[in-house]
């Protein structure tokens, strides 16, 4: 079904610099509640479990395939987003979503999920087997935006992601003397991230269909359910349409680029 025109920018002026300094912005009712409920009935299905029986919940994280139904194209599609990303990116510079990803469903329990410590998301040389060898470099190669699709209704205790705020500032200092050929994430993760260990947190909270855009060098991590319902939540990235480029001048150069531009010249 195709989205009502969306009237205005999505995002303020504000918004946009709080992007570039926090490397987030996040857009409440990005896509509707219902939409969510559907793609959630979907997960349900697929997850072995059942939502009115917590005896099912017996894994502290279920990891489920790649999902391209409507409900999922719906929410990544809004015309909300599609402005947000020609704000952050650029207008034409940007493919649109055609799959969220995997979706990691994180359940109430007391168990370590094994998979919270601190990382930023690579985004290339896929092609190697083991995912610590895989890159990321100073360009963004692969990846214009990192996202958090909400799916469900998120609180404090629901495994909200956790965000360091600033740190893909220092992750673009980390990147810049490798250039091109970029950092495997062994090599990111060799010191746990300790340059970004001083940065404030941010929990990325809401209610279902809030959405969080964030920056694509943005450290951040999950964490233990210790809240009730099980949180829903996709992590997709938005896929450049053509590589991001650190020499455009100034008046064409997007809110994702200023940002890694302004880490290098320290004016952030």
């Amino acid at each position: 079904m195709p989205h009502a025109p969306h009237s205005g920018r999505a995002l303020s002026d504000a918004q946009v610099q709080q992007f570039i300094r926090d490397g987030f912005v996040r857009i409440d009712d990005a896509f509707p509640r219902t939409t969510a409920a559907q793609a959630r009935a979907i997960l349900w299905r697929d997850s072995g479990c059942d939502p009115d029986d917590a005896a099912t919940w017996t894994r502290p994280v279920i990891r489920l395939g790649m999902y391209d139904q409507a409900p999922f194209l719906d929410s990544a599609n809004t015309p909300v987003l599609h402005d947000a990303f020609d704000q952050l990116v650029g207008g034409g510079r940007w493919l649109p979503c055609r799959s969220m990803g995997t979706f990691p469903l994180r359940f109430p329990s007391a168990d370590d999920p094994g998979d919270a410590g601190w990382h930023v998301d690579v985004s290339f040389g896929w092609e190697h087997p083991d995912f610590m060898e895989w890159r990321v470099n100073v360009a963004s190669r692969g990846r214009a935006l990192l996202m958090l699709f909400l799916f469900s209704d998120v609180g404090e205790n629901d495994a909200p992601t956790r965000i360091r705020r600033g740190s893909h500032l220092d992750i673009a200092r980390q990147l810049a003397p490798a250039g091109d050929a970029g950092l495997t994430l062994r090599e990111l993760a060799a010191d746990g991230f300790a340059g970004s260990a001083e940065r404030p947190e941010t929990l990325a909270v809401g209610d279902a269909g809030t959405v969080y855009l964030c920056h694509p060098f943005l450290v951040h991590a999950a964490q233990p359910h210790r809240g009730t319902r099980p949180r829903f939540m996709a992590q997709p990235p938005l896929l450049p349409k053509e590589p991001l480029s650190l020499t455009r001048p100034d008046a064409e150069t997007s809110p994702v680029e200023r940002a890694i531009r302004d880490a290098l010249a320290g004016r952030l």
